[in-house]
């Protein structure tokens, strides 16, 4: 029977992405309990692994004709949902900061942030990281802006992913430097809960713009026709939104 959907065939891709996700989520506890990061590090490869692969065939997938205009639909409303689902998660997130923050307990000494810890200086390093961000979301909106225009967007997608990946360098290392850490109460276990996921949201990120500007290079992409750039795009600014409140509030405010 002719229809305008694509039927998928069976794909073990979901099943073995699910299982090396749990995997590289039970290594943390190895490495956060006992030290050992041989185990994420393995684990870690697997899901990019698995996630290349899967991507490069959703690629040709679309170069081979199956995502026509109904197709595409179900994707953005796919992402739009995927989407709403990370603002869910960091709302909870922010949740669970302000409950602890606007009505502090008597053992916290009824103050935030909590007395005897030596905070992140907001001005500092995640000052730094507020402007490397902020200036990836700049040249990842002169790459489209150029793609739109029938124009070279290469140099803006490098300065992009470098920009990413600056980040993601400048958070380890404060990490390594901060004098606290995730079982230092409620302050460490909601700072790095909450600055640790945006961190891999950032890194996620980071690969998914770097995965569209491979599939860029190879032409896979037009200005009426980049679908996966957009999403890409979409995805990193709602990272840059995010870190703007862990920012003001998670550094800034309780400083």
């Amino acid at each position: 029977m002719f229809h305008n959907f694509h039927i998928l065939s069976l794909s073990s891709y979901a099943f073995n992405l699910f299982f090396a996700s749990a995997g590289m989520l039970s290594s943390l506890v190895m490495f956060f309990k006992f030290g050992l990061y041989e185990l994420f590090i393995f684990t870690l490869f697997s899901v990019l692994f698995i996630s290349f692969a899967w991507g490069k065939d959703i690629a040709m997938e679309g170069l081979s004709g199956y995502h026509n205009f109904f197709v595409m639909d179900g994707f953005k409303f796919g992402v739009i949902l995927f989407v709403f689902s990370e603002f869910m998660f960091f709302f909870c997130i922010f949740w669970t900061f302000f409950d602890a923050a606007l009505v502090p307990v008597h053992e916290l000494g009824e103050t935030w942030s909590p007395f005897g810890m030596y905070l992140v200086n907001p001005f500092g390093v995640p000052l730094l990281n507020t402007i490397i961000l902020l200036s990836s979301g700049v040249t990842v909106t002169w790459a489209h802006h150029s793609l739109l225009s029938n124009k070279s967007c290469t140099n803006s997608m490098i300065l992009t992913c470098l920009l990413a990946a600056y980040f993601t360098g400048i958070q380890l290392m404060e990490y390594m430097e901060a004098s606290f850490s995730i079982a230092d109460g409620v302050f460490g276990s909601i700072f790095y809960l909450s600055t640790g996921f945006h961190g891999i949201h950032v890194l996620c990120g980071g690969l998914f713009l770097a995965f569209n500007f491979l599939r860029l290079l190879k032409n896979h992409f037009n200005y009426n026709h980049h679908l996966g750039l957009e999403f890409a795009i979409l995805y990193w600014h709602f990272v840059d939104v995010v870190w703007l409140f862990l920012f003001v509030f998670v550094y800034w405010w309780s400083y």
